[in-house]
């Protein structure tokens, strides 16, 4: 077992799924960690992914990047590099790059708050596979400070209501019905 499997499960085994789809999948990503060295690895048809809702509290707002592949408006994240093994750590590195913002930090907490199995097409060589995505939420006071990492990835702030309405990722949602509770608290 490495490093790399342990922590995934360590960080699922304290976790709660909410609904079946959830608990598949979290058994699918559990197994996943026990049966590969490096889960994380995009050669296998199912690897983790780490992504992150980035939010502004002080407006109740949500950032969401138009994904080119996905050709859906989503979450930031994607894949962790080369001995990367902490999701929280690649999520904040990922939004970092994504969005330019440097004030990232987890909020409310460093709690997972999702995870989803979702599917990605094919693209030149690589064949369609999925990804095990944990999701995490990230807080920014520097909205303003945005910047799209290629032009063919802008990113809008929007409401909650307003970003549910916009993705046609019913895994999204989920994600956003969970935090909307947490901006209105």
């Amino acid at each position: 077992m490495t490093a790399a499997s342990l922590s995934v499960r360590d960080l699922l085994r304290g976790y709660s799924p909410q609904g079946p789809q959830e608990t598949a999948d979290v058994v699918r990503i559990m197994a996943l960690a026990q049966a590969s060295e490096d889960p994380w690895s995009r050669d296998l048809p199912l690897h983790l992914t780490a992504s992150a809702l980035v939010v502004h509290p002080a407006s109740g707002r949500v950032l969401l990047r138009w994904h080119t592949r996905q050709q859906a408006w989503l979450q930031v994240g994607g894949h962790g590099d080369a001995g990367e093994h902490d999701g929280l750590a690649i999520a904040l590195r990922e939004a970092a790059e994504e969005t330019g913002l440097r004030d990232l930090t987890p909020w409310p907490d460093a709690a997972l708050r999702h995870v989803a199995i979702v599917p990605v097409p094919g693209a030149g060589s690589e064949p369609a596979h999925e990804h095990a995505d944990l999701r995490f939420l990230l807080a920014t006071c520097t909205p303003a400070a945005i910047v799209a990492e290629r032009p063919d990835a802008p990113m809008r702030w929007l409401s909650v209501a307003e970003a549910k309405e916009l993705t046609g990722e019913d895994n999204l949602r989920e994600t956003l019905l969970r935090i909307e509770k947490l901006l209105v608290a």
